[in-house]
């Protein structure tokens, strides 16, 4: 009989921890939360087929957001009118969930991007809340994922500088008790997009 060793044992918890957490943030709890406060159903309950003409209004939009409908309904062989009622739809389906304006990082002077890795023993809602509270403060935190495998959550911080990030770095731990954190900073950016594939749409 194999026995598993304690950390083999204690990363399988952690990961189950992760996961029941997951499953009741992100199911039903979180659609009765959001349909209790007047919000739309999300996205995946309403989503019709996306055919070719969605598919390429979406990328007109994807490269350039500012495009008047005169020039989406044109690169996509369609009048005004029902390109128009197209865009309508795919936002209120929630497809098309805003748009705004992509800024230099370098040229604002937050150049430096940093990734940085939690892990931690806390595996409760109550203890994610917090954490996502305190991560929502913080203006230079622009991405918050929650990871599988050893790595429990994943931040992108964009500072000006190693001082900066410290700073950045000391309110968090200020703020909300982290017990393992490491930073990475990024080198050299070979690659950024916001625009998603469609081609599994």
């Amino acid at each position: 009989m194999l026995v598993p060793c304690p950390k083999t044992a204690t990363g399988s918890r952690r990961r189950r921890d992760r996961e029941q957490i997951f499953l009741k943030l992100s199911g039903r709890g979180i659609e009765s939360a959001r349909l209790a406060h007047g919000a739309p159903a999300s996205p995946v309950h309403l989503m019709r087929n996306i055919d070719t003409i969605d598919r390429r209004i979406l990328e007109v939009l994807q490269a350039d957001a500012s495009a008047s409908l005169q020039q989406v309904s044109e690169a996509v062989n369609l009048s005004t009118t029902p390109c128009w009622r197209r865009i309508q739809r795919l936002e209120s389906e929630g497809i098309i969930r805003k748009r705004v304006a992509l800024l230099d990082a370098d040229k604002l002077n937050v150049g430096v991007t940093v990734f940085v890795s939690i892990r931690t023993n806390e595996h409760n809602e109550e203890w994610l809340r917090r954490l996502s509270s305190v991560v929502e403060q913080i203006p230079q935190i622009v991405e918050f994922y929650r990871m599988s495998g050893d790595v429990d959550y994943l931040l992108r911080i964009v500072v000006p500088d190693i001082k900066a990030y410290d700073a950045v770095y000391k309110r968090l731990i200020r703020e909300i008790d982290l017990s393992d954190v490491s930073s990475s900073f990024a080198m050299e950016q070979i690659k950024f997009t916001t625009a998603l594939p469609l081609e599994y749409a």
